[in-house]
């Protein structure tokens, strides 16, 4: 599809949570550039995928909030994506009574606790059909971001019966699943209790090889995430018409502000999705991209546009 046949109704980019355990200081680096120098319109931040690691940034996160909401990006505070313990409890309670912010639930039992406030929904939590959709927008729900599985007819389906908007996750490795588990530490024969946070040493995810020896996926801690990086540079059309006003990127090791460039290039029709996507080839060398999830296809393929 041609960037002149996309849609004229508005679409929004957001850049969702960091969910790799970057150095605090590079972290809140990182939230400096986007604020000042990044075309998105809204930035999720907080800590999703272990909560032992939310002291490390806890100190820089007002002044990121700060900086982010002073160049006009909307902030959306997100909740970690699986409950296990009292101090968890109480810190997903302590963001849900929290005042200014919308919050992100990626646990059901967040969004409950949401109920009777406006709030988004993350991808973690799996809405795959129109009655779940009706469930937590009966909560409060005014934004969802779909799991990765759904193809373009089911996003179609559930955008058409949707009050909430609509977000689908556009660049980046997709988060799959979380665990109560460990695997960068049990990768390194080390106790969850005693981890000494080895998934620093992966910023961009630890890879996963088959016994074939082919990369299959990757680990983030207690998170599966797929090996490819999704790229729907070519699909923004045909998903804005079938409804879908958000599109979400994920951070990597990547240039994120040019990567957010070329995404408010395709979206607006300035930019080809051909000659973007070549762009995002560069400014991710080695890296293996994917869409086909949204052709129904298994989620590692790469389906061209003539196909």
């Amino acid at each position: 599809m041609n960037a002149s046949t996309l849609p004229v109704s508005p679409s929004f980019l957001t850049l969702g949570p960091v969910l790799f355990n970057w150095r605090p200081e590079a972290l809140r680096d990182f939230y400096f550039r986007i604020a000042d120098e990044a075309d998105l319109d809204s930035v999720c931040v907080g800590e999703v995928v272990c909560s032992k690691r939310t002291p490390f940034f806890a100190p820089y996160l007002p002044e990121v909030i700060e900086r982010l909401a002073a160049a006009g990006k909307e902030v959306v505070l997100s909740s970690l994506a699986l409950i296990m313990s009292e101090r968890e409890l109480d810190q997903a309670r302590d963001l849900a009574q929290g005042e200014g912010w919308l919050v992100e639930a990626n646990d059901v039992s967040v969004a409950a606790m949401l109920a009777g406030k406006p709030f988004a929904v993350g991808p973690l939590v799996n809405v795959y059909n129109e009655g779940t959709l009706a469930y937590l927008q009966s909560l409060g729900a005014i934004r969802v971001c779909l799991p990765a599985e759904l193809s373009a007819p089911v996003i179609g389906t559930i955008a058409k019966a949707a009050a909430a908007e609509i977000e689908v996750q556009a660049f980046g490795r997709l988060p799959l699943a979380i665990s109560a588990r460990c695997y960068a530490a049990r990768a390194r024969n080390l106790a969850k209790d005693g981890c000494q946070y080895v998934c620093a040493d992966d910023p961009d995810g630890m890879p996963v090889d088959t016994l074939d020896d082919e990369p299959f996926l990757a680990v983030n801690g207690t998170q599966t995430m797929s090996y490819h990086y999704m790229d729907l540079l070519a699909e923004l059309g045909m998903l804005r018409g079938l409804g879908v006003r958000r599109f979400r990127l994920w951070p990597q090791q990547a240039d994120m502000v040019a990567v957010a460039r070329l995404f408010r290039g395709v979206l607006a029709g300035t930019l080809e999705p051909e000659a973007a996507a070549a762009e995002l080839a560069a400014l991710c060398p080695g890296v293996e991209f994917a869409n086909g999830y949204i052709h129904g296809r298994e989620g590692h393929a790469l389906v061209e546009a003539d196909d």
